[in-house]
C-alpha cells in the first residue's frame, strides 16, 4: 500500500500537548488521509503537531474524535 494512503477509511485522532507544562493547552487533530503508522512514527514529521508535541491518546475510528471531545473538554 502507498505511503500516505489508508489502509481503512477511517480518520487518525490524536490529543497532544504542545510542552510538558501541567497547564499546557491539549489539543487535537483529525487526520483522514494518513493511516496510525504514519501518525506515531517519530521519523515523519506530521504537519499540524509539532515536534515537541506530546501525545497524550491516539485513536482510529469516528467514535474517538467525540469521546476525546469530552474527556480533554475540547
Amino acid at each position: 500500500m502507498a505511503r500516505g494512503k489508508s489502509y481503512i477509511d477511517e480518520p487518525v485522532t490524536v490529543v497532544f500537548k504542545t510542552s510538558e507544562r501541567s497547564n499546557a493547552k491539549v489539543k487535537m487533530k483529525v487526520f483522514k488521509n494518513k493511516t496510525i503508522d504514519d501518525v506515531i512514527d517519530p521519523k515523519i514529521k506530521v504537519i499540524g503537531i509539532p515536534d515537541n508535541a506530546i501525545y497524550l491518546e491516539v485513536g482510529l475510528g469516528e467514535s474517538f474524535i467525540n469521546k476525546y471531545k469530552l474527556k480533554y473538554k475540547l
